[in-house]
């Protein structure tokens, strides 16, 4: 049943542009900022000043975490762009001469470039390669829409690029680190369950119930019956616990576990590609289980434990 479109109140409407009422905003331009160009380039400095620059010198940003961008959510930004001006500029770094690189925005870029607009309000900040890298997928995490497996690739990559600890990357996106590692786990899902996953078959409840189950068929059996059955979390953990003839608790889901769990599941899952099972009891009991893929996989794990001498 589509929804009934609600008219706002007079003095609302006015504000945000009903159509019963004359439009009242104009499109922000930034008419009165700098503009860059090749005659006139500025000097690479950090700043908080907005300048315009022309399309044609941004180039998109080569450690974007986002993959796909909309088609219809780019055209409804551009639409609002088009009437009411892009209201946050985006932010680049200068590559050479008369080229721009954007740190964060690209999404605005995108729409900015297909509303037509020749020059794009932007701050522009000197930053380094690693540093633009962890600034772009900071900003994404915090105000973009991405999908579960884009966050946890983006967590990956603040990891293995800019060599950040789970404690340093909960301080820089503002997370729990029991979500950080919930978001982590979701990489060692089977690659059709990520897919899943990444374009909205499944959500994040579903996997969290899926990374409980041992067998990568049965997680997989289960992703397909989820979906062809429209099951909810509930039902897949009640048909999970019918299957294995095992009661586990409803409550049993990763965030629960005290912070040293979390570690424990860090330190170890370094070292095996396949899932780490860990479930403890309210008394504090409980198991782990290890999948391991080659007997390299044991091999380097074994050899990481002799040379901490454990």
């Amino acid at each position: 049943m589509a929804k009934q479109q609600r008219g706002l109140g007079k003095g609302i409407g006015a504000l945000l542009g009903d159509p019963g009422f004359s439009p009242v905003r104009q499109p922000v331009g930034y008419v009165n900022k700098g503009v860059v160009s090749q005659a006139s380039p500025v000097q690479v400095q950090d700043t908080a000043d907005i300048l315009r620059i022309p399309v044609d010198m941004i180039e998109p940003n080569p450690y974007q975490p986002r993959m796909s961008f909309g088609q219809e959510a780019l055209e409804e930004l551009a639409e609002s762009i088009q009437s009411l001006g892009l209201i946050q500029p985006i932010t680049v770094r200068r590559i050479a001469e008369g080229r721009y690189q954007i740190i964060s925005g690209e999404r605005r870029f995108r729409a900015c470039r297909l509303s037509g607009m020749d020059m794009i309000p932007a701050y522009i900040r000197d930053t380094t390669d690693q540093g633009m890298l962890e600034m772009a997928i900071v900003e994404n995490i915090q105000r973009e829409n991405l999908d579960p497996i884009e966050i946890a690739m983006s967590y990956q990559r603040l990891i293995e690029e800019c060599a950040l600890t789970q404690e340093q990357m909960a301080v820089r996106v503002g997370k729990k680190r029991a979500s950080i590692t919930n978001y982590l786990r979701l990489l060692k899902l089977p690659a059709k369950i990520q897919h899943d996953l990444k374009v909205g078959l499944l959500s994040v409840g579903h996997a969290k119930v899926l990374l409980g189950v041992e067998d990568r068929k049965l997680q997989e059996y289960l992703c397909d019956l989820v979906i062809k059955d429209d099951m909810s979390v509930r039902q897949l953990e009640e048909k999970l616990r019918k299957m294995t003839e095992q009661k586990q608790p409803e409550e049993a889901q990763a965030q629960d576990l005290p912070d040293q769990y979390f570690k424990v599941l860090e330190i170890v899952g370094k070292y095996f590609e396949n899932n780490i099972s860990l479930k403890r009891s309210g008394t504090g009991k409980g198991t782990m289980t290890i999948h391991f893929g080659s007997d390299e996989e044991v091999g380097r794990f074994l050899k990481a434990l002799e040379d901490a001498k454990i």
